[in-house]
């Protein structure tokens, strides 16, 4: 996770570090203005826990530091594009970081800086009169609107890849949207509130002694220092493009051409893959890992200009031998062409949407097979509708048990489930796959103790367990294309599942997953057993009641000395 969370250079991870700490501001700046629904009193409470924060010159500098490090990433980022094609998410953040500063320029100035300069009260009552009979009001409730949806789709591309996040995404569209909803409310509340009492004959004079709010002189400095501070950040965005469309200049007085199989012709830049050629130019280009380098769905046959090219990384090496590819096949994400050159793309869509990354992804995950011993022989005597009706009652006693525990069930197959346990990593997933084993072992007593009432047979089962590196993607037809779970560790649960028959147990739970969840197994009571399919022996833990799991496992002693080795994906047979 925190890989996921923390990935990046230098630059990614300043943006995030002060997106995250502006983010919190200004969650703390709406709060304050929507306590305002509930008494001034309580504004003021929560505009002192906002000062936490940023009340001090450590946390003003802070505040600062992080609007600056932003403003100037926003700047670089402008400057350095390579082009001005983005998804929407993206040209909506960059437009609205971009009109942030124009906007907070005006906030800053006639509040903090005025504030610590001629000793305006800021406090936020104060700042809600001073705008409240003119547009200002609208105006800075609109910056603040604008910083809230620009952090909220930063913090949503950021946090994205994470499991939990998409568990959580309804609940906190909600609060993205209850948020500033009540600083509207509030908002409102308060300044008909503290107007009604400055109009009041008598009450202007004292309130602005009391405020110390600024006279015209002071005003009319506080706008000078607006202007000078407006025109600047104008001065660097017309930089920040001039340095765009220089180097975009440059770069086009450079350009190459790439030809594609079907007459196609592309006049690009340097410094480009070529998936990302294709990509820009809407040209569908095959690509199952995300340009990563780690399939070969994206491989093109470079038909003209093979001499110009670099030679293969030793990834791409490694990934073209495994396939016995000719000398003219590489890999268009890896391959930046400083030559024109003629391709010729191995996989083409015909007809199929393109394929992107969350189609095939790879995963290190627990996967669950169960089956129902000897049911053949048991349906012979049942009706069709008494078997469907037994199988569905069953599954209804199961099946909850692994969804409890994080899990879900990929596939039903007659008498039996496969079942993945899709979590933030190897450990939770491990985890979340013994603890729906044990208790799927529960469910099964209960569920024959109901079959022995009714004065029908027990029913047993099998389950095999294993853990390892799998793709998951959608295969089939275009029109038909569900999404599917390949690799060893399939093979292995599988197969693991199979041999609980022999042995007359419940459940085979490989040691890699013991391990993977933190765990011990006992050490005499492991068995290697020689799987069709995968390469190498499994351990395994043989368990006669999968309810009595938890019962033979113990934690790690020493965590820093447990190895996870993933098995090697290959294909369920």
């Amino acid at each position: 996770m925190a890989n996921v969370l923390w990935r990046g250079d230098l630059v990614e991870r300043s943006r995030t570090v002060s997106g995250v700490f502006l983010m919190i501001y200004a969650f703390l700046h709406f709060l304050n203005i929507a306590a305002g629904l509930v008494s001034p009193e309580v504004m003021f409470q929560v505009q002192q826990l906002r000062g936490l924060l940023t009340g001090h010159p450590p946390g003003q500098f802070l505040l600062f530091a992080a609007l600056l490090i932003h403003i100037a990433l926003a700047l670089w980022q402008v400057a350095s594009r390579r082009t001005l094609r983005m998804s929407l998410p993206q040209a909506l953040q960059l437009v609205l970081g971009l009109l942030i500063p124009f906007q907070l320029i005006q906030h800053l100035v006639f509040t903090s800086y005025a504030s610590n300069v001629y000793g305006l009260d800021d406090d936020m009552t104060s700042i809600i009169l001073l705008m409240w009979n003119s547009p200002e009001v609208w105006h800075q409730y609109l910056l603040l609107l604008v910083v809230w949806v620009h952090g909220c789709i930063g913090l949503h591309m950021w946090l994205r890849l994470t499991t939990w996040w998409r568990l959580a995404l309804p609940y906190m569209i909600g609060i993205a949207t209850l948020v500033p909803a009540l600083a509207l409310a509030g908002l409102l509340t308060e300044g008909r509130r503290i107007w009604s009492i400055f109009i009041r004959p008598g009450n202007g004079a004292v309130i602005r002694d009391s405020f110390n709010w600024p006279d015209n002189t002071v005003f009319a400095r506080l706008f000078e220092i607006y202007d000078i501070a407006f025109w600047t950040f104008v001065l660097l965005l017309g930089l920040a493009l001039s340095a765009f469309y220089m180097r975009r200049f440059i770069r086009k007085k450079k350009s190459l051409q790439i030809s594609y199989e079907n007459g196609t012709q592309i006049t690009i830049e340097h410094g480009l893959t070529l998936l990302e050629i294709s990509q820009l130019n809407g040209i569908p280009h095959t690509s199952l890992c995300g340009g990563k380098g780690r399939c070969t769905t994206c491989r093109i046959e470079v038909t003209k200009g093979l001499e110009s090219l670099a030679p293969p990384s030793s990834a791409e090496a490694r990934t073209l031998k495994a396939i016995k590819a000719r000398e003219n096949v590489r890999l268009a994400c890896q391959v930046r062409p400083t030559a024109s050159l003629s391709i010729q793309r191995v996989y083409q869509p015909k007809g199929r949407r393109q394929v992107h990354s969350a189609q095939g992804v790879e995963k290190t995950i627990a996967v669950l097979f169960l089956d129902i011993r000897g049911f053949t022989a048991r349906s012979a005597g049942l009706l069709p509708y008494d078997i469907v009706f037994l199988l569905n009652r069953f599954f209804d006693a199961i099946v909850p048990e692994i969804t409890k525990a994080g899990g879900t069930v990929d596939k039903y197959m007659g008498d039996g489930l496969l079942a993945l346990f899709e979590m933030d990593s190897p450990e939770h997933s491990a985890l979340a796959g013994i603890a729906a084993a044990g208790n799927i072992g529960v469910a099964l007593a209960r569920f024959n103790m109901m079959l022995a009432s009714e004065g029908e047979d027990p029913v047993r089962i099998g389950m095999g367990l294993h853990t390892g590196t799998v793709v998951l993607g959608e295969i089939g037809t275009t029109d038909n294309a569900p999404r599917t779970l390949i690799g060893s560790a399939v093979n292995a649960a599988s197969r693991l599942e199979a041999k609980t028959k022999e042995l007359g147990v419940e459940l085979l739970i490989s040691n890699q997953v013991v391990l993977a969840a933190g765990m011990a197994a006992p050490q005499e009571r492991l068995q290697d057993f020689a799987l069709r399919g995968v390469d190498h022996p499994v351990s395994a833990l043989p368990v006669a009641q999968a309810s009595t799991l938890e019962n033979l496992l113990t934690p790690q002693p020493d965590p820093e000395t447990t190895v996870f080795s993933p098995a090697v994906t290959g294909r369920v047979t």
